[in-house]
């Protein structure tokens, strides 16, 4: 901040110092001396001004960081912007003032025309959807709040769709002389959830079973993990993919496609076809855990897996002994949360294997801070089904009510 006001202060003094040489050099100003001394006068009070308002500006200039916003979820900030790639990441603050203006930069799946995978962002204040946009431009601004006088209201900004199709940022945040942003207070507890599809809220916005996936149909907010942090009062961290599983992503094939795993890239900010800002992916960025340790940790993992393991008993043990080894990388990053193994949803064939994934883990380690925990079935017949066949979001919210009593249960909460 401080060199920009140095470079922005020298500009000016440059700006002076060339008119005055310009008039030294201008035979008409040597004959009027009364006149020169006028448009010398006139230049440092324009120099003066500018320099000034630059600096004024950028004293209103509010950079993404935590000091200045509760970061939600894993994020990068990158010279002038705080970039988002996981579903459900974004910045929570409280503003003063008249008129708040918020700019999202897309990547480079903003301008491919490709409607389907560009990132889906809302911004709320006091709680209500103002903005619920697709990022399908290099930079879009949003008017978030207008008022004739000034008032202070909660902000929230969201990154709705998964992280592996696109990425955006938001900008640096100008305000207006007086008006100020403050970080939102954090909640009660903390929690994470590592998950795929169903994380996600894949097709949540779509209750025609038939049609396919597009981030425009995808909204974090009205699935089970969003919900479930809602009724805990928790701060929340997610790191899902849909289409992932421990040992497989979801396959029609008799091989597993090993590409597609949440447990490889799950000490980085995620996975994703785009690009933060050049070339920077999100999985060449490694998370550094000591800025967020949850309280709770729920997993639900091995949906896509089935799709590779279904009756097979050596895949099916294959499954479970991923489940473990990942088990014990989650407790190595975060050595003192409660972990919850969950399952069940879409797909229950392999609810057993990760119960015995867990009794293996504790078995193994000795560590005993750990859950299990399954989701009963979708019913289509009672909820419907959403894209693909995912849950709709009135099923959603039976299972965040269902895990969230088990939390408690647990936790004491």
């Amino acid at each position: 901040m401080k060199l920009k006001r140095i470079l922005a202060v020298l500009s000016a003094v440059s700006v002076s110092v060339t008119m005055l040489c310009s008039c030294g050099s201008d035979d008409s100003s040597k004959s009027d001396p009364n006149g020169s001394a006028a448009a010398d006068s006139v230049t440092d009070s324009v120099a003066d001004e500018t320099s000034s308002k630059e600096e004024e500006n950028l004293e209103n200039v509010y950079k993404l960081t935590s000091e200045n916003v509760k970061l939600v979820g894993r994020t990068w900030y990158n010279e002038d912007a705080l970039w988002l790639a996981l579903s459900g990441a974004g910045a929570e603050f409280k503003y003063t003032g008249k008129k708040l203006d918020i700019t999202i930069v897309g990547d480079g799946v903003a301008s491919s025309g490709n409607a389907d995978n560009q990132a889906r962002v809302a911004v709320y204040v006091d709680g209500e959807r103002v903005v619920d946009e697709m990022i399908d431009a290099p930079e879009k601004t949003f008017t978030a709040f207008e008022s004739a006088e000034a008032k202070t209201v909660d902000v929230k900004i969201i990154k709705l769709s998964e992280c592996a199709m696109s990425t955006c940022g938001i900008k640096d945040i100008q305000v207006a002389e007086g008006e100020t942003i403050t970080p939102a207070e954090k909640k009660a507890h903390t929690i994470e959830f590592i998950g795929d599809s169903i994380t996600c809220g894949y097709g949540v916005d779509d209750e025609v079973k038939e049609n396919h996936f597009s981030t425009k149909t995808e909204d974090v907010t009205k699935a089970y993990a969003y919900k479930t942090a809602q009724l805990l009062n928790a701060d929340y961290s997610m790191f899902s993919t849909s289409g992932y599983g421990i040992i497989s992503g979801y396959t029609t094939g008799s091989t597993p496609v090993k590409e597609q795993t949440i447990p490889q890239y799950y000490e980085s900010l995620g996975f994703s076809y785009g690009a933060f800002e050049g070339s920077t992916t999100p999985h060449s960025l490694e998370w550094d855990f000591s800025s967020y340790q949850p309280e709770v940790i729920v997993i639900n993992l091995g949906t896509n897996d089935a799709s590779y393991c279904s009756a097979y008993s050596d895949r099916r043990n294959e499954y479970k002994d991923g489940y473990v080894a990942f088990l014990k990388k989650i407790r190595e990053n975060n050595p003192d949360a409660v972990i919850f193994c969950t399952l069940g949803t879409m797909d229950n064939r392999l609810c057993e294997k990760m119960i015995e994934a867990a009794a293996q883990y504790t078995e193994e380690t000795g560590d005993s801070n750990i859950h299990y925990m399954l989701f009963d079935l979708q019913n289509g017949a009672v909820d419907g089904y959403a894209a693909d066949w995912h849950p709709t979001e009135a099923t959603h919210e039976k299972s965040a009510q269902k895990l969230a009593d088990e939390i408690k249960t647990v936790m004491g909460w």
